[in-house]
């Protein structure tokens, strides 16, 4: 009996790159001597911060977006997020002339709410602890005839997120070097397996590893056990944006048969990584997008003499904790 096919694949990935063409940033990959000597190994970084609206995000949400039909876009559409997909959501409809409306919890960084309205969409807030946020956003979305855009289990999300694989298999390519890991943070894990769908369509040996924050590690427990398996209650971390509860089932149904393993790194390993970036290759990486760097720099990988890449998913930190994690 042949295995079922996985929801999304290379063709799809393409077909993301070619909607998101006159639309995205193809961001760089880049490399620094200070980082190389520090892990004895070459690294590239892929900047995703440097990406429209800051984050990786508004290539899968851009990509969902385009995909409605013309006789449904009068509705507009709804999401809900931290920040990162909620800036892609609404930057994609204000491009494609549609309405927005955004489902944020209540704590999600003052920035990140505030430059979602520039777009202009609407922001509904609810209570992280008490309310469920899928439902509202489900209610609003029935109400108003609106589509509903997934922040990550969703194929043509995962394709747009590929996109940034595709770009660092390209990319590797070009430089004519074979990437032996590939690290990307998760949260529902639409960006790793976006990834990884890309970059082993290429390089096959090539291995994916998921960055995930200390105690919020839901995708390496999930791997281990073969399923899926939420993290354990665990308060907050700093990574505001890898705070998803367990992985998604479209996600992980790429993720278990695609990723190595699973590498975490504690809130001061992560402060230390942002510091890192900040005062040595001179970038601005929010918490949640520097989570691999930190296990890289904390030693968690096995990268000696290798090719490395990992992705800086987003730069939409606030203000004040970025300063008291670069002080």
């Amino acid at each position: 009996m042949s295995e079922q096919p996985l929801p999304v694949g290379p063709a799809d990935i393409d077909a993301a790159a070619r909607v998101l063409a006159p639309f995205a940033v193809r961001t760089p990959l880049l490399s620094f001597p200070v980082l190389n000597e520090r892990v004895g190994a070459k690294v590239f970084l892929k900047p995703e911060m440097l990406q429209r609206t800051g984050s990786f995000k508004f290539r899968g949400a851009f990509n969902k977006v385009f995909s409605i039909p013309q006789d449904k876009r009068a509705g507009g559409v709804v999401a809900f997020s931290s920040g990162n997909h909620a800036q892609g959501v609404a930057a994609a409809a204000k491009i494609l002339d549609m309405q927005a409306t955004i489902v944020m919890p209540a704590d999600a960084p003052l920035s990140k709410r505030e430059r979602t309205k520039s777009y202009g969409a609407e922001v509904v807030l609810y209570d992280r602890d008490r309310d469920d946020r899928e439902a509202i956003s489900r209610g609003i979305a029935e109400k108003r005839g609106a589509t509903l855009v997934r922040p990550y289990d969703d194929p043509f999300v995962i394709a747009g997120q590929g996109t940034a694989g595709r770009e660092i298999a390209e990319d590797m390519a070009t430089l004519g070097l074979a990437p032996d890991i590939v690290v990307a943070p998760a949260s529902g894990g639409g960006l790793i397996a976006g990834v990884a769908t890309a970059v082993k369509a290429r390089y096959p040996q090539a291995q994916i590893v998921v960055a995930e924050p200390e105690a919020f590690d839901d995708h390496g427990i999930s791997l281990s056990a073969g399923h899926r398996e939420p993290h354990p209650p665990a308060g907050r971390t700093i990574c505001d944006a890898l705070m998803a509860l367990i992985p998604g089932e479209m996600t992980f149904a790429i993720n278990s048969k695609l990723l190595a393993r699973g590498v975490t790194a504690s809130d001061k390993e992560v402060g230390a990584a942002v510091a890192f970036a900040y005062r040595e290759l001179k970038l601005v990486v929010e918490p949640g997008g520097a989570v691999g760097l930190a296990a890289l720099l904390a030693g968690r990988l096995d990268v000696a003499g290798k090719n490395v890449v990992i992705v800086l998913s987003g730069g939409n930190v606030d203000a004040d904790l970025f300063a008291e994690l670069v002080a």
